[in-house]
């Protein structure tokens, strides 16, 4: 199954982030080697939220990077949500 984690952020989250970018970059390195996180990245032009596919067998694995992330725990992510994304065509669908 795949889950996407999806965040709303500050109006001055590219600026902000310089600061926690590394440990959030070093959490999702250890999600990708787990096998749990797919694909990440911001949403651009403008960039107002960003969005990182998960895979598994619930919604575990998003939620806790979330719950760990630095950008949430230091206010930059403003609102997360984590929803069930019923794929259905690709190589990866599930």
């Amino acid at each position: 199954m795949h889950f996407l984690l999806i965040y709303q952020v500050r109006p001055d989250y590219v600026t902000r982030r310089a600061e926690y970018r590394a440990e959030h970059l070093a959490l999702a390195q250890q999600a990708v080697q787990r096998g749990e996180l797919v694909l990440g990245g911001a949403l651009a032009d403008p960039v107002d939220g960003a969005v990182l596919l998960f895979q598994g067998e619930g919604p575990e694995a998003a939620e806790a990077f979330a719950r760990a992330d630095p950008y949430v725990r230091h206010g930059l992510v403003t609102q997360w949500q984590v929803r069930r994304w019923t794929t259905v065509v690709g190589p990866a669908a599930s």
